[in-house]
């Protein structure tokens, strides 16, 4: 019977009688031949067996789907040799080779995909042989090729079938349930990675891989829309179907579903937004779909009290309430007109003349387009600080609560330490309170700042020079991934611009590198010297520079001409800012200078310094240094 020539230059004819003797060997395997097989119709000695002939060119098999099995003519090798991984012998003929380095004989790789389909019909009629104290097999040959113990141990196959091989360990099922690991099922596969074993803690170093088995996690999960083919995993890994699916973190303000393979497309980095580092995604991470942001999994996960399980997929976030309500919007769609719950007028939006020269009432940095100003008296807001919503979660605030906007109270920032009345978030729980320009700064993704060519990232626990102060510091930083620029978070959070009667100009915050302006190099307000390393306020207009400190001095984000009760005066007290020609204070009969409190009512003439009434948590000294 003639058939195809599998690659020979001449016919081959299928020889199916089972009394033919025949003296050749198969010109792929390499071992004895026998029928049914090829040999050549012009009797050039070509032969192979029949199953080495049917072989498939890629064989997808069950113990290895990390990657096909490749049927190649010599192994991918300078001698042209390789060594099976299964029965341990070495051989220069076809291979089955896999990308990851993997090599079998063809009667290897064919006969396991047998075992793995349960299929023993080429074992049938292979003598089984008891187990004994001796074999007549050396101490090689006298070893399982399945679990690399002496054949002699267990009832075998004989070696003459060309597998040594137990007769237990050809039928060990495929999947199988075991006490030691209860959550998922484990397969059989190759040891290709000599891993220990997890219960005896042996680890096989003979080449011949044998079998093991292995936590698939992909099998039956929940955790995607699209089902999983069995994948099997010759390296240690985290098993990912313990993990929860959706979870509440601390560290954002939304829900983090548990995901696998994105593509870049979906974010704008694949960076991880605690860490920020690269997120390798076919490990699994967590994400955002509404704002676009991954986390690891372990950063997400980093203790128990950073996120909470959420159960039910359709469970109520966090409300995500407005602080605002539109009334009126322009041919684009932006809320020109608002009603913003912590004042009593309504909110136009910007320009507005002369608006520049105030601070927004929320962040109380200058005010700067877009903004939304009050037009019955001098509210203003940062559109960013307006939009903000009423509960939010902080990052790295460790309490399980989440913080509420609030007005009007005078408070310490939790995180940059700075005095304030303008808005900020408090605590439902522990009462701490985080001005806005921490909450902004705090939020995940890169920002800029003075030297904008810097995306700066936060980080825990980063040593690093400051490069506006000049001061090192082991505690939390911003960092420029690229360099070793770093900024403190109380640097990072200086005003860009700034007022000072000193100048009749913004003054605005200026690095070292761009002070060859300076001649004296010496304060416009203090007139001491100013260190060259440290970042200052400058008026390019009038050549005025100064340090910062003496710039925005003890209290530069409490508003003035606010109203402070919490004293013993029976009086309404006003927050204002004197000259030092002002006559003495009531409470210490020093000179009035700086932030003091005023009596409303203009009869009663009563006047204090801050620090002599305000408590002790809410009395702030200067940080910088001159």
């Amino acid at each position: 019977m003639e058939s195809q020539n599998y690659g020979h230059r001449h016919p081959l004819l299928l020889l199916l009688n089972e009394d033919q003797r025949i003296v050749a060997n198969c010109s792929r395997c390499g071992e004895k031949v026998s029928t049914p097989c090829f040999s050549c119709a012009q009797d050039c000695g070509f032969y192979l067996h029949k199953v080495c002939a049917e072989a498939p060119l890629e064989l997808n098999h069950p113990f290895h789907l990390d990657h096909p099995l490749l049927l190649m003519q010599n192994a991918p090798y300078s001698s042209g040799e390789y060594i099976c991984d299964f029965c341990d012998k070495e051989d220069d003929k076809f291979v089955y080779h896999c990308s990851c380095g993997l090599d079998f004989h063809i009667k290897c790789a064919l006969f396991t995909f047998n075992i793995a389909e349960n299929n023993l019909k080429e074992l049938e009629h292979v003598a089984l042989l008891l187990p004994s104290i001796s074999t007549e097999y050396g101490d090689y040959l006298g070893k399982c090729f399945g679990c690399w113990d002496s054949l002699a141990n267990y009832t075998h196959f004989s070696p003459d079938c060309g597998f040594n091989l137990h007769e237990k360990c050809a039928e060990l099922p495929f999947k199988l349930n075991h006490a030691c690991h209860r959550k998922h099922p484990l397969v059989l596969q190759f040891n290709s990675q000599r891993l220990s074993c997890k219960i005896c803690q042996v680890t096989r170093t003979r080449r011949g891989s044998g079998f093991v088995y292995g936590c698939c996690p992909f099998i039956e999960s929940t955790n995607h829309k699209h089902p999983f083919t069995l994948f099997l995993r010759q390296v240690p890994f985290t098993c990912d179907a313990s993990l929860p699916r959706i979870i509440k973190s601390k560290w954002h303000d939304h829900r983090l579903l548990h995901t696998y393979f994105h593509d870049i497309e979906d974010f704008r980095v694949l960076d991880c937004m605690i860490c920020h580092d690269e997120v390798n995604t076919e490990h699994g991470s967590y994400d955002c779909s509404k704002c676009n942001v991954i986390f690891h999994v372990k950063c997400a996960l980093k203790d128990k009290y950073s996120y909470s399980i959420v159960s039910l997929e359709n469970e109520d976030e966090m409300p995500n309430e407005s602080s605002i309500s539109v009334i009126e919007r322009n041919d684009a769609g932006e809320a020109t007109k608002i009603k913003h719950f912590k004042h009593k007028h309504n909110l136009m939006l910007g320009p507005f003349v002369g608006g520049y020269e105030n601070s927004c009432d929320g962040c109380m940095l200058p005010i700067s387009d877009p903004f939304y100003y009050c037009s019955e008296c001098d509210f203003f807001l940062h559109k960013a600080c307006a939009e903000l919503p009423r509960m939010k979660n902080v990052w790295h605030h460790y309490c399980q609560k989440p913080l509420t906007l609030i007005s009007d109270k005078v408070f310490k920032c939790a995180e940059c330490w700075d005095i304030s009345n303008a808005f900020a978030y408090e605590c439902c729980g522990c009462k701490r309170k985080i001005c806005l320009r921490c909450v902004i700064a705090l939020t995940p993704g890169s920002r800029t700042c003075l030297k904008p060519e810097h995306p700066l990232f936060y980080y825990i626990k980063r040593n690093g020079k400051c490069n506006a102060c000049g001061y090192t510091s082991g505690d939390e930083a911003f960092r420029c991934k690229d360099c070793n620029f770093v900024l403190h978070r109380g640097c990072f959070s200086l005003p860009i611009t700034a007022r000072h009667i000193c100048d009749e100009h913004l003054l605005s915050l200026t690095d070292h590198d761009d002070n060859s302006y300076s001649k004296s190099h010496h304060c416009d307000i203090c007139e001491k010297s100013q260190d060259l390393n440290r970042w200052f306020y400058h008026c390019a207009i009038c050549d005025t520079s100064a340090h910062v400190d003496c710039v925005l001095g003890k209290y530069p984000f409490l508003k003035l001409g606010s109203i402070y009760e919490e004293t013993g005066h029976p009086h309404p007290l006003t927050i204002v800012k004197k000259k030092y020609y002002y006559p003495d204070y009531d409470k210490c009969s020093k000179p009035c200078e700086g932030v003091a409190l005023e009596c409303s009512k203009s009869e009663c003439k009563y006047i204090v310094h801050w620090n002599c009434v305000a408590p002790y948590s809410l009395q702030c000294s200067l940080w910088w240094g001159m």
